[in-house]
């Protein structure tokens, strides 16, 4: 039972990453010195003429202003990683979600930070905050997001395509539901014109179904496509939650193991055992949060031209504040 119990936790930190990433890097990401080099989506730059805001980013003004609280007991922050790596052209980690295990407080967050924020990378400058494992490793990443947002990481955890397909696949498929209708471009079998339609409700996918919904950039923005992996998140938890997981959990556990990248100790897992069962006995634990296209404003880059989003502080704070520190009132 303990070893199944793992597992399911194991099961449980994987469903939620959203596997918004392809590949996985030949080498250790978490490891990298690579130099940085101006990112300059030239597609996104040729739909606008003029400047989203006029306003320069200083580090006064972008930096989330601390909120000056403890963390909860027992807290652990797991930073869940999407790698878009592609070989000879580099990496991006475009899904980026918190993930705040609290013990003690029988309660489980998950925060979507969307992957074109500006923000400092101390000792790089301002840049997306999809850049910071890619420049300086997980360290990076982990000051990064204490520096700007006040929020420590512990751990991380790095996906990729191919598993996330499997898995989907392996389970029978899952049910998603869709809060919009989506229509964009596709290769999928069921495409009629290069195009695949999903309405809004409950509707059933396969793993590439499921990857391309995710995935879809054209018709929508990068907000919508938080929104949609966190539907396909849930539905992947609620269809492991159906099957008979602790039977089944050998043969989950082999591919979970090969899509999956992390630094989380054992000990760590096993000590988090309680807390993964009483959420697959209660769902209603886990408490879902993203900066939203409200929380945000767009900004072209001087020089670059990168369309980016700046974090609007107040919004920002209170979100971090009720999924990271959600027992406490920041100082005034």
């Amino acid at each position: 039972m303990r070893k199944s119990l793992r597992i399911i936790l194991f099961v449980l930190m994987f469903s939620l990453t959203g596997c918004n990433g392809i590949g996985t890097p030949s080498n250790n990401p978490l490891d990298a010195t690579i130099t940085p080099t101006p990112f300059q989506p030239a597609a996104e730059v040729a739909m606008t003429s003029t400047p989203a805001c006029t306003l320069t980013p200083t580090p006064d003004e972008s930096k989330i202003i601390s909120l000056g609280l403890a963390r909860p007991e027992g807290q652990v922050n797991i930073l869940l990683l999407g790698s878009d790596f592609r070989p000879g052209l580099g990496y991006r980690t475009d899904v980026m979600m918190l993930l705040s295990l609290m013990p003690d407080q029988n309660l489980i967050t998950l925060t979507s930070f969307p992957r074109d924020l500006y923000v400092d990378l101390p000792g790089y400058g301002y840049e997306r905050i999809n850049a910071a494992l890619e420049f300086g490793g997980f360290p990076l990443v982990q000051e990064t997001f204490d520096y700007n947002f006040d929020v420590p990481v512990d751990y991380y955890m790095l996906t990729d395509f191919t598993g996330f397909v499997s898995i989907i696949d392996t389970l029978g498929g899952i049910t998603v539901n869709a809060t919009y209708e989506l229509y964009d471009t596709c290769d999928l079998p069921q495409a009629v014109d290069h195009m695949c339609y999903v309405p809004a409700g409950r509707i059933t996918m396969n793993g590439e179904t499921a990857l391309w919904y995710v995935r879809s950039r054209y018709s929508t923005n990068d907000f919508d496509r938080t929104r949609r992996a966190q539907e396909v998140i849930t539905a992947i938890v609620q269809k492991t939650m159906s099957l008979d997981a602790l039977n089944r959990a050998a043969e989950l556990f082999d591919l979970f193991r090969y899509s999956v990248e992390t630094d989380i100790p054992f000990d760590l897992i096993v000590k988090m055992l309680p807390l993964a069962a009483n959420y697959f006995q209660d769902p209603t634990i886990l408490q879902r949060y993203a900066i939203s296209e409200a929380d945000v404003t767009d900004y072209l880059v001087p020089v670059s031209g990168a369309m980016v989003v700046i974090p609007n502080n107040d919004a920002v704070a209170k979100i971090i504040q009720q999924a990271i520190y959600p027992l406490q009132e920041p100082h005034n």
